[in-house]
């Protein structure tokens, strides 16, 4: 009823880049409206703001799609809204009359703070550059009971509970020699849920090498450490949707070694990479 005389559908929205971001599946949703309606639908493309280059984490699996999960993509999908819009609208054989207003002077191998754009935050809880590279990494846990410093000043560098020994936590994530991040224990009270004005103790994850980190590694060791040190309150299986993998989600409650269980989901990435590469606009 809401497109009951409209023309078009423009989509001009700022994603974060990582599959569980819902921007993208608003879109999807809209699209699909616009289709129905024979009405045109137009995305005008803005940058991946952690860089469009980069594809990290487990694919989701089949039939797992949510609000947090419209696409078998990985966690880091490296690819804009534009790029997503021509992806879904072939691949889910929407019909859409789609147009996408490519960005001029955009490579994908840009990082926001590159792009000569000024930051505005598409979101409350993604305040700067680093929590938004920090994001596909540390949200892994966040469908459990731990926070992720949403409430804070810092949500996304920040990780926690009331029940985490934060200090042995840091010092197991420090042994894990994680490239491109630095840990040490901290206490903090989110003004949010979970655990909202409550001390939880945990830890602040400081991003030292953007380029070096693999998000994906990131989220599954943070997820293995807090299982290992806290098998009995950690609830692990409620991550599942952030995750997207089942076979990943089993690996850490066998406790395989997190470099394992990222080199087990590289097959799939492949083939996403592949997937992915018809529908891009933009050179590195």
């Amino acid at each position: 009823a809401m497109l009951k005389g409209l023309d078009a559908l423009v989509f001009d929205v700022q994603d974060a880049g990582a599959r569980f971001y819902t921007y993208m599946t608003t879109m999807g949703y809209a699209m699909e409206e616009a289709a129905r309606a024979g009405i045109a639908f137009f995305v005008l493309d803005r940058p991946n703001p952690i860089c469009a280059a980069r594809v990290e984490g487990p694919v989701m699996d089949e039939g797992l799609k949510s609000f947090t999960g419209c696409f078998e993509m990985p966690v880091r999908h490296g690819m804009t809204l534009g790029e997503l819009a021509r992806m879904f609208n072939a691949e889910n054989r929407m019909g859409a009359k789609l147009t996408v207003i490519a960005m001029r002077g955009y490579r994908r191998g840009m990082w926001f703070d590159e792009t000569g754009l000024t930051w505005v935050n598409p979101s409350p809880n993604l305040r700067s550059l680093v929590q938004a590279i920090l994001y596909p990494a540390v949200a892994l846990a966040e469908a459990s009971n731990v926070s992720v410093g949403r409430g804070t000043d810092t949500p996304f560098e920040l990780l926690g509970a009331p029940w985490v020994d934060g200090p042995q936590l840091a010092e197991v994530l420090r042994q894990r020699r994680i490239e491109g991040v630095r840990f040490e224990a901290a206490t903090f009270t989110p003004g949010a849920s979970p655990y909202k004005g409550e001390i939880c103790h945990g830890v602040r994850i400081t991003l030292t090498d953007r380029r070096a980190l693999d998000a994906g590694l990131l989220g599954v060791e943070i997820l293995s450490a807090l299982y290992r040190l806290h098998p009995e309150v950690f609830q692990l299986k409620k991550a599942l949707h952030m995750i997207g993998s089942r076979a990943a989600l089993q690996a850490v409650q066998e406790g395989k070694d997190p470099r394992e269980i990222v080199l087990s989901w590289q097959e799939a990435l492949g083939e996403f990479r592949r997937l992915r590469g018809a529908y891009l606009l933009y050179a590195d």
